[in-house]
């Protein structure tokens, strides 16, 4: 068993990666099967030539809309950066400065990704055959029909744009949220001019600390943006890794400001399964286990309900029995959960490939936000939890007021929530008071034992 997992490692980490098993950011490690997550492999291009790497002066060799806008950079702008911000996979950043003054920021398409896309991922769904067939029991062509449906969502930077403005509008009542304007007129499916705005990376706790932002602060907002986005409207931004995800004081209000960027990839996800979703959370967070097994074969796990959960939760049967609020998050169980996790990829496989497509960015969209929450040391936090239960109690009063025939229905429904809403707020009140006396208790033992 041993050999045969060295070697369908290149695919196996895909999987680990979407599991929540893996846990910590380590130095790079080609034995550590977490280094590359699911969500790199299925959304972006398999194989990038090094030549897609250069600066913005050769882009001419591209498209016709690199030339056009490389001819009109003095009509355009009075700066533009030659030399990139950042560069990934399928694009890079340059910073330009307009006739107006207006700095913004250009996303450019690396040249012949379009070209090499289609051929990348015909050599990716090859591989994964010739692995399945070489071991049956692992079977990864959600990851081809993944990298398939989302590939050409992403190669569309006016997709971007829209998907960009769609969730600026639909979060607008988080002052905390900051997502850069884009200029359509300086933007087509492969350039996306949008507003500049500078910060540090979410994990970065030196850029936190030298600027005064509290990272608990943080922690706590982005729960709140993803819950919102997940359980209450179902369009759900699935890349928040650190270098699309940026902290900053705002310069003219000078709070704190989360920064989202990069809005390609996003999963809709159907009412019927964000209500179960909302449901199968909201009994994990209780530790109602008869709740969990029903919504969990609702969501596809079947008889694997227990992986699923753990996978989900990224927490040991134990906890998760116990209700994942109620028992805090131990070294001991992460060693356990890292130890056994390679105990159970041939179930991980069978997991993968028997629930919605829909949960497949869902998990990776976790992952990450849980490497976020371990850098910043904020995971035992109960925050998320109530964030999580917050929109779920909405979520689900919202859908069956929809549902209701009567005025006096849905005001019951409209009072039970409220009712909800209150013990929830109530019990938030209890762990701050909680936790401030504890904060002075200890203070007045330090003062006491100097």
């Amino acid at each position: 068993m041993a050999g045969q997992l060295l070697r369908v490692s290149s695919l196996a980490t895909a999987v680990f990666a979407s599991s929540g098993f893996y846990l910590y950011h380590r130095q790079l490690d080609l034995n550590d099967l977490s280094v590359v997550r699911f969500g790199r492999a299925a959304a972006t291009t398999a194989v990038i030539s090094y030549d897609y790497l250069t600066a913005f002066k050769h882009v001419e060799y591209g498209t016709e809309e690199y030339g056009v806008l490389i001819s009109k950079l003095s009509e355009l702008f009075i700066l533009f950066e030659e030399n990139p911000q950042g560069a990934a996979s399928l694009a890079q950043v340059h910073k330009a400065v307009l006739h107006d003054g207006r700095t913004v920021a250009i996303k450019v398409q690396h040249p012949k990704v379009q070209r090499q896309s289609s051929k990348d991922i015909v050599v990716m769904e090859v591989l994964v055959r010739v692995v399945h067939w070489l071991f049956p029991e692992f079977s990864f062509m959600w990851l081809v029909e993944e990298a398939k449906k989302n590939m050409p969502l992403e190669l569309d930077f006016l997709n971007e744009g829209h998907n960009a403005e769609r969730t600026a509008n639909m979060l607008a009542h988080f002052p905390f949220l900051k997502i850069p304007m884009i200029h359509w007129d300086l933007s087509t499916k492969r350039i996306l001019t949008m507003e500049f705005v500078d910060g540090g990376q979410v994990n970065d706790r030196d850029y936190m600390k030298k600027h005064s932002i509290s990272v608990n602060e943080i922690s706590e907002n982005l729960g709140k943006l993803y819950s919102e986005m997940i359980f209450v409207h179902g369009f759900v931004h699935c890349d928040p890794h650190p270098g699309n995800v940026l902290v900053r004081k705002c310069p003219q209000s000078k709070k704190t400001e989360i920064i989202l960027l990069d809005h390609g990839l996003y999963q809709i996800l159907q009412p019927d399964f964000r209500l179960d979703y909302c449901r199968l959370w909201q009994a994990l967070i209780k530790g109602d286990m008869s709740r969990v097994e029903r919504y969990s074969r609702r969501l596809g796990a079947g008889d694997l309900y227990p992986l699923f959960a753990c996978v989900l939760t990224a927490r040991s049967w134990t906890a998760v029995s116990a209700g994942i609020s109620s028992v805090p998050v131990t070294h001991s169980e992460d060693v356990e959960i890292q130890t056994n996790a390679s105990l159970y990829l041939p179930q991980i496989s069978r997991l993968l490939n028997r629930v919605p497509r829909q949960m497949l960015l869902l998990l990776k969209t976790n992952d990450l936000l849980r490497s976020t929450e371990i850098t910043l040391q904020t995971r035992a936090s109960s925050s998320s939890f109530i964030s999580i239960s917050r929109c779920c109690i909405r979520a689900i009063a919202r859908h069956k007021r929809s549902k209701a025939q009567s005025r006096m229905r849905r005001l019951q429904i409209s009072l039970a929530e409220s009712l909800d809403l209150g013990r929830l707020t109530m019990y938030e009140m209890f762990l701050w008071v909680k936790s401030s006396m504890l904060v002075h208790w200890l203070a007045a033992l330090l003062a006491f034992l100097h």
